[in-house]
């Protein structure tokens, strides 16, 4: 069961949108709101949540931190400052590691982010089991509630284990890491070796490989560039057309 993401005393509605629509975007749903400054609903929320709308035009309204993590077994509090309070304190991708294990024993978890004037109070971190904070550059260091939403969103799907990466289309499934080769793939050695033969031929004819004793490390390190770059099959066909039609021009031009 994935962690709720309770939201104390937020101020924006577009910024409960964003932090809806980051939710949305890594397989979160469970939104809560501590009293929200301007009301709710809020027409401005559900614009910027985008195609997260269901996610913030569901969002549970509560009056009370307390109320809010009522059915909860285990909560962390997202703040940059600890308050000197004896609490774990975990990482973003360490606390979205932890949260899994605890849903997939059947706990019910949630994460508590303050409003964007001054963050949690003490009261409401009080409330939590840990605290998590994001490693940030100290001159730099303040988090917008849907870039902190979005952070921990991340490291949630992430240790997740998702299938591939990006948008899953129709056309050609989801993105992988690695070198992408749409509509074409890794070279065999037996294309390499077409094209080194195509290569090298034309360069002796241009009298490039020379002198007779240079040839073989020239030939060697030539075909070492060809490995370097992980050539595809479809590499290995313009190249040999870039081949054939320089061989071409040089003939034409000589004739």
């Amino acid at each position: 069961m994935a962690p709720a993401i309770v939201l104390v005393e937020p101020q924006l509605g577009e910024n409960i949108g964003f932090a809806a629509r980051a939710m949305g975007n890594f397989g979160l749903g469970d939104l809560r709101l501590v009293a929200p400054r301007d009301g709710w609903p809020n027409e401005k929320a559900c614009a910027a949540a985008a195609v997260a709308e269901p996610i913030a035009s569901g969002a549970k309204v509560f009056e009370t931190v307390a109320a809010a993590l009522a059915d909860c077994n285990y909560v962390v509090a997202a703040t940059a400052r600890p308050r000197e309070m004896v609490k774990p304190v975990f990482s973003p991708e360490t606390a979205a590691v932890g949260l899994r294990k605890r849903a997939q024993s059947g706990e019910r978890c949630a994460v508590m982010f303050g409003g964007e004037r001054n963050g949690l109070d003490n009261d409401s971190i009080a409330l939590a089991d840990a605290i998590l904070t994001a490693p940030v550059d100290p001159g730099c260091a303040s988090l917008s509630l849907p870039q902190a939403v979005l952070l921990f969103s991340y490291e949630w799907m992430k240790g997740g284990n998702p299938e591939g990466l990006g948008r899953i289309t129709s056309f050609d499934g989801p993105a992988r890491e690695g070198l992408a080769t749409p509509g074409t793939g890794p070279a065999t050695r037996a294309s390499l070796f077409g094209l080194f033969d195509h290569m090298e031929g034309a360069l002796d004819a241009a009298g490039f490989l020379r002198p007779p004793e240079k040839r073989p490390a020239m030939v060697r390190s030539i075909r070492n560039m060809f490995h370097r770059m992980a050539c595809t099959e479809q590499d290995v066909r313009t190249w040999r057309g870039i081949i054939a039609a320089l061989t071409r021009h040089s003939a034409a031009s000589k004739g």
